[in-house]
C-alpha cells in the first residue's frame, strides 16, 4: 500500500494549521528569573501582565527572582508540631495543673453516690 488516504490522521472540520486561522497572538514579554543554585529560567508574559518578584523554579522548586547576582533564599521549612506542642507554648506548667485539678474534681463529684 504505496499511496494511502490524504485525509488519514485528521479529523472532521480540521482545516490548515497557521496564524489567519488561529488569529494573531498577543504581545509577549520574555523575563528572566534566577535561583540560588543558579538555574536560569525563561519566561513568557503578556504584555499587560503583572510580573511576579518570584517564580518557582522549575528544576529545584526554589524559589527565583529577577536579579541573578541576588536571587531569593530559600523557604525555611518549620518542623512539623504536635498539638502537645503548641499547647506547651501557649500553657505554663502551673497552668496545665491548675486545668488538671479543676478536671479531677469534676469527675470526682460525678462518681460520688447519690445518697
Amino acid at each position: 500500500m504505496a499511496g494511502g488516504s490524504p485525509i488519514r490522521g485528521s479529523r472532521i472540520g480540521a482545516g490548515r494549521m497557521g496564524e489567519a486561522d488561529r488569529g494573531e497572538s498577543a504581545p509577549r514579554q520574555r523575563m528572566m528569573f534566577f535561583c540560588a543554585n543558579g538555574h536560569a529560567t525563561r519566561l513568557a508574559f503578556s504584555m499587560d501582565a503583572e510580573i511576579p518578584q518570584t517564580w518557582d523554579c522549575p528544576r529545584c522548586g526554589l524559589p527565583a527572582g529577577q536579579d541573578q547576582q541576588a536571587p531569593p533564599p530559600a523557604l525555611r521549612n518549620e518542623p512539623y508540631k504536635s498539638h502537645l506542642a503548641y499547647v506547651k507554648e501557649r500553657r505554663t506548667d502551673a497552668d496545665g495543673e491548675a486545668l488538671l485539678a479543676e478536671a479531677l474534681a469534676k469527675v470526682a463529684d460525678r462518681r460520688t453516690p447519690l445518697g
